[in-house]
C-alpha cells in the first residue's frame, strides 16, 4: 500500500470523528469542515513520518486543537440575500435543550477553555494528556478548565445541574 492510500484509508475512517469535535470547537459546521480540511492538509504533508511512528492518532488530535486555538478568526459579516433560509425541524432531531443549550455556551468561551473542556470532557482525556495535546502544562489544564466551568455557569445558569455533576 502506498502512502497516499494508506493517508486516504486512514482520513476516510477518521473524518467523522474529525468532523464531530471540530465541530464543538467551532461551533459552526463551515468552520469546523475547513479546520477538518487543515489539519488533514498537515497531516498529509507528514503523513511519512506519522504512519511510520504508528500513532498517527496524537498527531492529529495535536494538529486538531492547537490549529483552532491559534486560528485567527476572520469577521463574518451577514451577507443579504432575497430570501431567508428556514431551518429545517430536522436540523433538532434527537438533540435535547441540554444539547443546544451546551452548544451555545460553549461558542461563548475562548478558544482554548473550549479545547480543554472538548479534551478533558468529550474525549475523556486526563489532565496530563489534555496538557499533552495542547502544548501546556497540567496547571494551566487545570485553570483553564476552572476558568472554563466558571464562565459557563455564569453565562448558562440553566446548565448548572449538569456542571454540578462534572465537578464530582
Amino acid at each position: 500500500m502506498t502512502y497516499a492510500e494508506s493517508f486516504e484509508e486512514y482520513a476516510r475512517s477518521r473524518l467523522p470523528m474529525l468532523a464531530r469535535v471540530a465541530y464543538l470547537l467551532t461551533g459552526d459546521p463551515y468552520l469546523a469542515d475547513d479546520l477538518v480540511q487543515l489539519t488533514l492538509l498537515r497531516l498529509a504533508s507528514r503523513w511519512e513520518q506519522v504512519s511510520a511512528a504508528r500513532e498517527p492518532d496524537a498527531y492529529v488530535r495535536r494538529i486538531l486543537y492547537t490549529q483552532h486555538v491559534s486560528w485567527r478568526r476572520v469577521r463574518r459579516e451577514a451577507l443579504p440575500v432575497a430570501v431567508l433560509p428556514e431551518r429545517a425541524a430536522a436540523d433538532f432531531a434527537g438533540e435535547t435543550v441540554t444539547a443546544l443549550a451546551v452548544r451555545e455556551a460553549l461558542a461563548r468561551l475562548a478558544p482554548r477553555q473550549r479545547a480543554v473542556l472538548v479534551l478533558r470532557y468529550f474525549e475523556d482525556l486526563s489532565e496530563a494528556e489534555t496538557a499533552a495535546v495542547l502544548g501546556v502544562a497540567v496547571g494551566t489544564v487545570k485553570s483553564q478548565t476552572r476558568d472554563a466551568l466558571a464562565r459557563l455557569r455564569r453565562i448558562a445558569p440553566e446548565l448548572s445541574d449538569s456542571l454540578a455533576e462534572v465537578n464530582r
